[in-house]
């Protein structure tokens, strides 16, 4: 039986939280911006050496990012002000949220040279590892089969789940770009609330 994720609901959540802590979430992902840009810019005027350092701060960056950054989102989801704390606290997973990445683009990109389809379904099926890294404190082979766990009999709802995501994402770019600011915490919200109510439906 599948499990029912009400796409609409899980909108209305995303964008009450949303709203309520607009300028923190907002902010949060133009910072993000304006740092990543500059490391990324700076590349091309260093050495090799300078080249090499840069990419990987820029990475370790991004994936301390990604991890607090959804730590602040199911704050805002409790109806808690995201906490800048939260980059700290993380911090130790970003070896956990690194290699679950590394394994789920290889077995994604296995799925997909094998004919498409069953490479778009492990990704849905797997899509949720970095939710349960951050609120589970899993590693990246358990955060993987956990996922895969909680989207049983769900992967049509992920899949219309992820569909409005992207929807939401190219509305922002059209909004002049700078929607983008508000529809990257939007979409990341209701991944997060969708994920909460298939952990609950799932126990």
């Amino acid at each position: 039986m599948e499990r029912k994720l009400i796409i609409s609901d899980l909108l209305r959540k995303a964008w009450q939280s949303l709203v309520a802590q607009i300028w923190v979430l907002a902010g949060l992902v133009i910072g993000y911006t304006i740092i990543s840009l500059l490391l990324t810019c700076t590349m091309p005027y260093v050495g090799f050496p300078g080249r090499t350092a840069l990419g990987v701060a820029n990475t370790l960056f991004t994936l301390v990012f990604a991890l607090g950054y959804l730590k602040n989102l199911f704050q805002a989801l409790d109806g808690e002000e995201p906490q800048f704390s939260a980059y700290g606290q993380m911090s130790r997973k970003v070896f956990a949220l690194l290699f679950a990445y590394i394994l789920y683009w290889t077995i994604v990109s296995i799925g997909l040279v094998l004919l498409i389809v069953p490479g778009i379904y492990v990704g849905l099926r797997l899509v949720f590892a970095p939710q349960i890294i951050v609120e589970e404190n899993a590693g990246a082979l358990s955060s993987l089969r956990r996922s895969w766990e909680i989207t049983r009999g769900a992967t049509g709802q992920v899949f219309k789940l992820v569909l409005a995501g992207c929807g939401i994402m190219l509305l922002g770019h059209i909004a002049f770009g700078v929607g983008v600011f508000a529809a990257i915490p939007l979409a990341h919200l209701m991944m997060c609330a969708a994920y909460r109510q298939l952990i609950i439906r799932g126990q």
